[in-house]
């Protein structure tokens, strides 16, 4: 099996009040030399020419390219890496930056699943958020993506938002749900450090639902999804059968994937690396150097162990005690005995035939449980 691929857009028009991804406004100028930048840092792989399992497309907002800049960026992608027409290949749109031109575009050159960052079905939130979008230019998208014959679409919603209550996420869920996404993406919102909302939430400024809420909106979310035909197989993710998001799959699985663009990363024969994160040096650094990378970080059995651990019990089915015997050459009790011991404990695991998984007090509390395999 060969690599996922993912690509970095880190421009859009404005960035959200919440956000803490690498990711600027007010920078198109840059994005010409940027696309140059990522095609010439394709080079760096030649040897996964028709081997890339997976392609994602994301930022930032990578709608805000042109339909020319698309059209150079994904060509060449395809191009250099001989992308098979049945690999899965994502790109986020975000309502309000595209139009039928160019998903028709996105459609011709093989892009065949849409993300669209919608976050909420309510317009207050929206710009509570700093969305440049409206429900109705996400709907208009929405609409046409499916005239035009995308038949695998996830759409990203937010709970925990501010000023959001219990009853109006169940509201937003049900318009969603009547739109018959194949996956749809459920996240918390996270107060991140640099963020506007940050210093809202230092000056007392946010009025965000308590933390019981935020956990009755999540659970709430699960019922809701789980009885209208999706299958929760991940924390933050359900899918309509068989619509499950591989490249992501590729990550919670920990297998190898290559990053490109600023700030992207890289876990490629055992090692990691990171990118550079301004797109002004990432650019500079690919024109002299070939490539960005600012960390380099050789993967050693124990730290994969640990990253296969944490990463593959977000997933819902957890991982399977055979192939975690069959990849390491130890069984799971061996490696780790008294964690197991102690999660099994404080009831935030289970054991069960041939897997470990995490309870439900375990999703609740699932960074403590990651933290376990960490230290």
């Amino acid at each position: 099996m060969g690599p996922g691929l993912y690509v970095h857009i880190p421009f859009c028009k404005r960035k959200c009040l919440y956000c803490d991804f690498n990711s600027y406004q007010s920078k198109e100028y840059l994005i010409d030399d940027y696309i140059d930048a990522v095609l010439k840092e394709a080079d760096l792989y030649p040897n996964e020419n028709g081997n890339i399992e997976t392609v994602f497309i994301g930022g930032g907002t990578p709608t805000v390219l042109s339909s020319k800049q698309l059209l150079k960026l994904i060509g060449g992608l395809r191009d250099k890496f001989g992308i098979r027409d049945n690999v899965e290949f994502t790109v986020e749109a975000n309502p309000g930056t595209v139009d039928r031109d160019k998903l028709s575009l996105l459609r011709d050159l093989g892009v065949n699943r849409l993300s669209f960052g919608v976050q909420s079905m309510d317009d207050r939130l929206l710009k509570i958020l700093g969305r440049i979008h409206d429900v109705c230019d996400f709907m208009e998208n929405f609409n046409e993506a499916k005239k035009l014959g995308f038949d695998n679409i996830n759409v990203d919603l937010m709970f925990g938002i501010p000023g959001q209550a219990l009853y109006g996420w169940i509201k937003t869920l049900e318009e969603v749900v009547s739109l018959q996404p194949e996956h749809i993406s459920c996240y918390g919102l996270m107060i991140e450090e640099g963020t506007p909302y940050y210093k809202m939430y230092k000056d007392n400024r946010l009025s965000l639902p308590d933390e019981d809420t935020e956990r009755e909106m999540y659970w709430k979310a699960v019922q809701m999804l789980e009885s209208n035909g999706y299958l929760h197989y991940e924390i933050s993710n359900f899918a309509k059968k068989g619509y499950e998001c591989r490249h992501n799959i590729i990550y919670w699985c920990d297998k190898p994937y290559i990053g490109l663009g600023a700030g992207a990363h890289t876990y490629y024969k055992d090692y990691r690396f990171a990118n550079e994160l301004i797109p002004e040096k990432y650019i500079e650094f690919i024109r002299n150097n070939d490539n960005a990378f600012t960390q380099r970080e050789y993967i050693d059995k124990r730290n994969e162990m640990a990253e296969f651990m944490f990463m593959g019990l977000r997933l819902i089915n957890g991982i399977k005690l055979k192939e975690f015997e069959d990849r390491f050459g130890v069984s799971l009790y061996n490696a780790y005995d008294n964690r197991i011991a102690k999660l099994l404990k404080f009831g935030l695991i289970e054991l069960q035939d041939d897997r470990v998984y995490l309870t439900k007090k375990g999703i609740d509390l699932s960074n403590q449980v990651f933290m376990e395999f960490m230290n």
